[in-house]
């Protein structure tokens, strides 16, 4: 059984499954795509690969963006969310599927493609600063001033369950895994994930293993000082798994349910994003491949009979150019 967290982070079975029941209709069921781990260069002969790069604008973001819409009083002024660009987008997608008016800020390192896509899907475009910190700071000046309805990218507890809500399917499709290695920008992905994996991981079943890169260690380094803290910004993938500081919501279930983080170069990232290219096709941008990269890099090195699975959260990338579809 799951250990007591605090109520502020206690994301149970239950509230999970009622926040899938209530976005199941406007989320994808995301595949699962087995694979030969020697394909990749990793020993374990079995991996299982999470594509949520599928999902409704290219991430995981979307189950977090309508557990907000879906469960929280929205005012006439609407939303607004700050972000590096997937959450923006998840939340424009979001906001014009249910009729809602969005205002999103991104930082000038969001990439051309997500740019693209918030404006196709009818939001207003507000880039500020150079990173995430500023383009926060200037959605709450926003929020203040306007009354809108606040969207986190990853530091609300609505934001987790959404995100939660992608371990729970994982568990349904790929019930055998003994490890899941999981990206980290803001903590909002993992922490969900280890929120639905908490009772396997505290009955020892399955192993969560955060990976996050080299330039922007926030999760490292807030396990570290035992809190939130002020990390460096950089790298290749910048502009999805580099915030200023890892979420204070989701630090209490890194440190009850991550077994490990390791960290990845750039150079590690972007060989990932070419193996996942080269051997099944995926295009990923660089924050998707970041758990892969973890195993390419010889960062993650598994049993011979270890059943690792691998969340490719985000295809986003500047090699296509993005179109609002239908939903």
């Amino acid at each position: 059984m799951r250990e007591h967290l605090p109520d502020v982070v206690e994301l149970t079975a239950e509230r999970i499954q009622a926040i899938e029941e209530r976005i199941r209709p406007y989320i994808r069921t995301t595949p699962v795509l087995e694979v030969r781990g020697e394909d990749f260069g990793a020993r374990s002969h079995a991996l299982a690969l999470k594509l949520e790069l599928c999902q409704h604008a290219g991430s995981f973001k979307v189950r977090g963006a309508f557990a907000h819409l879906l469960t929280r009083e929205l005012p006439a002024a609407g939303v607004a969310a700050a972000s590096g660009g997937n959450h923006g987008l998840a939340v424009a997608y979001a906001a014009q599927r249910l009729g809602v008016p969005a205002r999103i800020f991104v930082p000038t390192v969001a990439s051309q493609t997500k740019i693209d896509g918030i404006r196709a899907c009818g939001a207003t475009l507000v880039v500020e600063g150079d990173r995430y910190a500023d383009a926060l700071e200037a959605s709450e000046r926003w929020v203040a001033s306007s009354g809108a309805m606040a969207i986190h990218a990853y530091d609300q507890i609505e934001t987790l369950l959404g995100q939660a809500t992608l371990g729970t399917e994982l568990q349904r499709q790929a019930p055998q895994l003994d490890t899941l290695l999981v990206a980290v920008g803001g903590g909002g992905l993992i922490g969900g994930v280890a929120a639905s994996y908490a009772d396997r991981v505290s009955d020892g079943t399955v192993r969560i293993i955060g990976v996050e890169p080299e330039a922007a260690p926030t999760l490292t380094l807030a396990l570290q000082a035992g809190h939130p803290v002020d990390s460096p910004a950089g790298g290749v993938a910048a502009d999805s798994l580099a915030p200023r500081r890892v979420g204070a919501l989701m630090l209490p279930l890194a440190q009850h349910y991550v077994a490990d983080v390791v960290r990845v170069s750039d150079e590690a990232i972007t060989g990932a994003q070419r193996a996942l290219w080269n051997t099944i096709r995926i295009a990923t941008e660089p924050g998707g491949a970041a758990a892969m990269a973890a195993l390419t890099s010889g960062r993650y090195v598994p049993r011979a009979d270890e059943r690792i699975g691998v969340v490719i959260c985000g295809g986003n990338t500047t090699a296509v150019s993005w179109e609002r579809s239908g939903g």
